[in-house]
């Protein structure tokens, strides 16, 4: 009796502290993932997948302390790792992050933060350890007719569970209307990694192969242009630059800056159409290089570096290229970024420069990566051996956060520039919109001045030139900048989606282009036009498209042109590989 006894109870207290453990990691999961989603409906939608799991866990294998913490373990390493990942890259972990993100470029990404690795090593290691633990240290109820039975009515019922929860036109159907901007731009992790699970996979858009031929989509009007000196191409893309003059009440000569304004060199100027707000600058660029908004192939086109970039046949780099160009692209951030490095080689690039080989960093002012743009304009010169240039490069100091203090920025950014009524139904601008618009104007005054240099060298250049500078979307403003009171200038649909184009000459005859709103989509076919180059089947339909729709393209009042145009890019000439 002596020896029994304390086995006894010892058995016991084993048993009570698996269960206590058991309880705390579920309540550790569900204070730290549903409890911290956004708002209530998805909290009830986190918890439901939880208890799913839960349940489905310890039905199957039988024993219940195991299978709580079974059922917790997934929920909450999604939301350590989608915590990480907000912490050091400011977006969630998403479903299509597992398939575009693990690459050899990632891994040496990773390298340079030994928190995570020591993370992700600690998670291998202890994970499986922790459940072969539980596995032989809980107790399994005794198997007979009644334990089966429950066991199969509790698999059936977690399932069952789960399967209503993850419908996306069942109980939850809002919190997957919240679609995949949205949840690369909230905190609610499991919401958002669940709804972004559907949109891992592109989809070519809808055409009905007949309509193709419906319009002519072969041959341009007037002659064959054939320059007699090829320009070199300059293009810009401004990051979360637009025209504040947009604003309502933003009719301070502080909201104004030259780059907006048309002078004797311009060719071309006006609102432009984008496809994204307050992020995702790859989107512009692909809009930009290959002519497609990225909306046209459904969720997943926001990560179009990644999944768009090697499957698109026609794109405005390879154009060049076999018109004698050589391309080259600018990337001030880590050549890595978003898969920045391969994008750019599928897109037909022969040479990129990331930021590490230009020297620059986050903090890198327009000046200085237009100074890293003449470095490599004239090395790269030196080595084209006559060869006209294509320069693509993004600037980056205009990227948010706008929360520099009052007190650090230059006068007259050191206050508060706005107290009047510039939020809708009349509300007075707070602080926080304050701070933010005058960080944005003070780094626009200096964009202002980067951009006058940058014509400067062009013009003084020996060659003809083309500078294409443009707006890639709004910035956020942390998202309070869908408070700001916007004007709709005529033709534009959604100021929100408003940005600028400007396209200016140097050193050649100036033939003016008029498009008062012009889709980023047809950026790259107004550039030939400007060079007076030839062109592929693609960006002869995209001519045509641009010219009949008078600069709109997913607006175009024409649908059955615009149908007939898809039908024809993606039927006929297979763009999407």
């Amino acid at each position: 009796m002596k020896t029994s006894r304390p086995r006894f109870l010892s058995w016991h207290c084993q048993h009570a502290l698996l269960v206590a453990f058991a309880v705390a990691v579920l309540l550790v999961t569900l204070r730290f993932g549903p409890f911290d989603e956004s708002t209530a409906l998805e909290c009830t939608f986190a918890v439901c997948i939880l208890a799913g799991l839960a349940v489905v866990a310890v039905a199957a294998s039988g024993r219940i302390t195991f299978g709580l913490v079974a059922g917790c373990l997934p929920m909450l390493l999604l939301v350590i790792a989608a915590n990480l990942k907000f912490r050091y890259l400011s977006t969630p972990l998403l479903a299509p992050d597992l398939v575009y993100y693990f690459n050899a470029e990632i891994a040496q990404t990773l390298l340079r933060y030994p928190f995570i690795i020591a993370a992700i090593v600690a998670a291998l290691v202890l994970v499986p350890a922790l459940l072969v633990l539980l596995w032989h240290g809980d107790f399994r109820p005794r198997t007979n007719l009644g334990t089966r039975f429950a066991r199969v009515l509790g698999l059936v019922a977690g399932v069952a569970l789960l399967v209503i929860t993850l419908s996306p036109r069942g109980l939850f159907a809002r919190v997957y209307d919240k679609g995949m901007w949205l949840a690369m731009n909230d905190e609610s992790f499991i919401s958002d990694f669940v709804v972004s699970i559907r949109n891992a996979h592109v989809y070519q858009p809808p055409f009905h192969l007949a309509d193709a031929t419906r319009d002519d989509w072969r041959k341009l009007p007037g002659d064959t242009p054939a320059a007699t000196r090829k320009p070199d191409i300059i293009a810009v893309l401004e990051e979360s630059t637009f025209d504040p003059r947009l604003l309502t009440a933003c009719t301070s000569k502080l909201c104004d800056a030259r780059m907006f304004h048309a002078d004797a060199n311009t060719i071309a100027h006006g609102w432009m159409n984008v496809h994204t707000w307050g992020g995702g600058t790859w989107t512009s660029e692909f809009a930009f290089l290959s002519g497609l908004p990225h909306t046209l192939f459904g969720p997943a086109g926001i990560y179009a570096p990644f999944n768009l970039a090697p499957r698109i046949r026609y794109t405005l780099p390879r154009l060049l290229d076999a018109d004698g160009y050589y391309t080259v692209g600018l990337y001030p951030t880590d050549g890595d970024f978003m898969n920045g490095r391969d994008a750019y080689a599928d897109y037909g690039f022969d040479a990129f420069y990331g930021g590490q080989e230009l020297k620059l960093d986050w903090g890198a002012t327009d000046a200085q990566v237009f100074a890293a743009f003449e470095r490599v304009f004239k090395a790269e010169k030196a080595k084209a051996h006559g060869k006209p240039l294509f320069v693509f490069m993004l600037t980056l100091y205009q990227h948010g956060p706008h929360m520099t203090p009052f007190k650090e920025m230059p006068a007259p950014y050191d206050k508060p520039l706005f107290t009047g009524k510039l939020a809708p139904q009349d509300k007075t601008l707070d602080d926080w919109l304050n701070l933010n618009l005058a960080n944005y104007l003070q780094r626009l005054s200096m964009s202002d001045a980067a951009m006058t240099q940058l014509e400067t060298f062009l013009r003084h250049d020996d060659r003809p030139a083309l500078l294409l500078h443009f707006g890639d979307h709004h910035p956020s403003f942390d998202g309070a900048i869908t408070a700001l009171a916007k004007i709709a200038p005529p033709g534009v649909a959604d100021p929100q989606y408003t940005t600028y184009y400007m396209l200016k000459g140097f050193n050649l005859p100036i033939r003016r282009e008029h498009y008062p709103v012009l889709d980023i989509a047809y950026l790259g076919s107004l550039l030939l036009d400007a060079a007076d180059l030839p062109r592929n089947p693609f960006f002869i339909a995209n001519t045509l498209l641009r010219d009949r729709c008078d600069g709109h393209d997913l607006d175009c009042r024409n649908a059955a042109l615009r149908d007939s145009y898809r039908a024809w890019v993606f039927g006929h000439l297979e763009d999407l590989k």
